[in-house]
């Protein structure tokens, strides 16, 4: 993968992703979000009420992917983050993910999180699963039927976690 540039994300730049934000979540696959949620509300989601998003792009201003990153609680549970990535379906299999992971934890530190929590990984998302384990996270917590799968019915969910 050749490298990539990490600049806040715009409401221009969700407004070219939209199409692949849609995509993702209407799948019902690996996110828990509601399928027919607006434009308005999927970039407040995003985009507004996280600490941080960002778009990823390549060399030649290609958006790839975009994550966000917010404290995963409140008051006393605010030392820890929590982080959302998506890529585009051209960008699958290149490393975008993987990218956006290690970015995401640097800027975590940054903000001062002391550790990055994923509250609902899919189980049957074995693409995700394995290479979060490859950067260190652990699956610490198992959902059982946690997950309306469009193709697979109820599946577990995981929550992962890595001390930053």
């Amino acid at each position: 993968m050749t490298t990539l540039s990490f600049t806040p994300m715009t409401q221009e730049d969700f407004t070219v992703f939209w199409p692949t934000f849609q995509s993702i979540v209407s799948a019902q696959e690996t996110y828990a979000i509601d399928p027919d949620i607006t434009f308005a509300a999927a970039y407040a989601l995003w985009c507004q009420q996280p600490k941080a998003s960002f778009a990823v792009k390549d060399s030649q201003g290609e958006l790839l992917g975009t994550y966000y990153l917010k404290a995963n609680a409140a008051g006393p549970g605010q030392h820890i983050c929590n982080c959302g990535y998506m890529v585009t379906p051209a960008a699958r299999g290149k490393g975008v993910a993987r990218q956006m992971c290690e970015h995401s934890q640097h800027v975590a530190r940054q903000h001062g999180f002391e550790a990055m929590q994923f509250n609902a990984v899919v189980a049957t998302n074995q693409v995700a699963v394995a290479l979060w384990q490859r950067l260190g996270f652990a699956i610490v917590g198992t959902i059982p039927n946690a997950y309306r799968h469009a193709s697979q019915g109820l599946v577990d969910s995981y929550v992962m976690y890595k001390a930053l």
